[in-house]
């Protein structure tokens, strides 16, 4: 008798008898994969009984998080680690993942914490090579090569580890299920064992994650929904800079960041982000150069946006980006071109945000108009300027949140001038500090270019 099979989606996990073209669910095309329907897996202890309980009956034990001896991953995480949470860390590969969850292990184990480093991907010697370099050397972390999920979770129980690292979560299989490595299935089920493992025995798990080059995590929707935080590992690789950013958290807030500097020896924290960002900056006046005042999580960040607006030399202007949205760049093109009057629709514009770093908050609009209009016009902006606000389809300036921590975080660093949208309260921050309030994009324009 043959095995009967299904059709799972590898983007948000739909179930269908028949193999489809396009999911029903989600509406990707080519996502559905066949899988064997195997009924000996046990997803819950039928003969447990529970009954339902009001809920200001419900007590629960005071556990409270430990650090990992990194600050910047701490933060990313909402404080620390949480006992018994499943974390799910993706990232290009490369970009170092397993660099900073070993240097986790290592701090941690070293604050008397027992750590267990399970790696389908790499033999133990090769770790331990890569502990040298990262000069890792601790009793109380345990290494394991192991793809088999059920050994995995023997080892756990026989070692009783607080925190479990697996790396990577697409390399282990369950042997009941008859499907690859990373398949659907595989993945599902896998994580499922995990995550009733932590709720129940108490342990921290660390799953490693594989990204798609569409820059997803790779495997299944339901793997995200599944865990309690899901981290993304950004950068560059040929850029020095990681930044550790929070998309889920159950325990904290997802606006939450972690940046890093790659070295040789491992991954060092950026106690000061934006004074790094900033280091490299021309240190005369260029046309197209603008500083702009950011939110990452709760933590501000000066970014330098540089902009380039050149003759055309196809039938159509070429329309480049790194580091911000390109549609809003096109947006602010056109705002440009209508409410301010710049001819600059048939020029090619080229905009780029130095040091690896995406802004995605609309506040950093003011900053690319004046780089825009300051390359278009050859002028360069004013010295000592930073820009923030959104700017709307008619020209006009809005305001934009944390405005004492961005005007603050300039003044730190020096910076003299700063535009804002002139709706924002009348906050005066001193330290020879000018604000200067503007309504529209070209009163704003007409005061930062020289």
């Amino acid at each position: 008798m043959s095995a009967k099979t299904r059709f799972a989606c590898t983007e948000c996990g739909y179930i269908s008898v028949r193999w489809l073209g396009r999911c029903t669910d989600c509406g990707g095309w080519n996502t559905l994969v066949e899988e064997t329907i195997n009924s000996k897996v046990a997803f819950a202890d039928k003969n447990k009984s529970l009954t339902a309980c009001p809920i200001s009956n419900i007590s629960i034990e005071h556990q409270s998080r430990f650090t990992t001896g990194i600050h910047e991953l701490d933060g990313a995480l909402g404080g620390g680690v949480v006992p018994g949470s499943l974390v799910l860390l993706g990232g290009d590969p490369g970009i170092g993942k397993s660099t900073l969850l070993l240097q986790m292990a290592s701090e941690l184990s070293r604050s008397g914490r027992k750590v267990l480093y399970v790696s389908g991907e790499e033999s133990v010697q090769q770790i331990k090579m890569r502990s040298i370099r990262l000069n890792v050397e601790e009793n109380l972390l345990f290494l394991l090569a192991e793809t088999d999920i059920d050994q995995i979770e023997a080892n756990i129980r026989e070692t009783s580890p607080e925190l479990v690292i697996i790396d990577s979560i697409q390399v282990v299989i369950k042997a009941e299920i008859s499907a690859s490595p990373g398949g659907v299935g595989q993945v599902r089920e896998c994580a499922s064992q995990m995550m009733r493992l932590a709720k129940m025995n108490g342990p921290a798990i660390f799953l490693v994650g594989h990204i798609t080059k569409e820059g997803a995590l790779a495997g299944p929707k339901v793997l995200e929904h599944m865990v309690d935080t899901v981290l993304y590992f950004e950068g560059e690789r040929n850029n020095s800079f990681r930044i550790l950013r929070s998309v889920k958290n159950r325990f904290g807030s997802t606006n939450e960041i972690g940046i890093f500097q790659m070295e040789g020896d491992g991954l060092k924290e950026v106690a000061n982000p934006s004074e790094m960002f900033l280091s490299n900056r021309h240190s005369g006046d260029v046309p197209g150069s603008v500083v702009v005042s950011t939110i990452e999580g709760n933590r501000p960040l000066l970014v330098e946006v540089q902009a380039l607006v050149c003759t055309s030399s196809f039938g159509s202007p070429r329309r480049m980006t790194a580091g911000v949205d390109y549609n809003r760049v096109s947006l602010i093109l056109a705002v440009l071109e209508k409410r301010v009057g710049l001819h600059i629709g048939g020029q090619d514009a080229y905009v780029n945000a130095v040091g690896g770093v995406r802004l995605d908050e609309p506040a950093a609009d003011l900053g690319i108009a004046l780089a825009l209009a300051s390359s278009f016009k050859e002028v360069s902006v004013v010295g000592g300027l930073v820009a923030f606000g959104e700017i709307g389809l008619t020209g006009e300036i809005r305001p934009v949140p944390n405005l004492e921590k961005r005007i603050n975080e300039a003044a730190r660093l020096g910076f003299s001038r700063c535009i804002i949208p002139k709706s924002l309260s009348n906050y005066d921050p001193g330290n020879n500090m000018k604000v200067i309030r503007m309504n529209t994009l070209q009163e704003a324009i007409g005061a930062a270019l020289v």
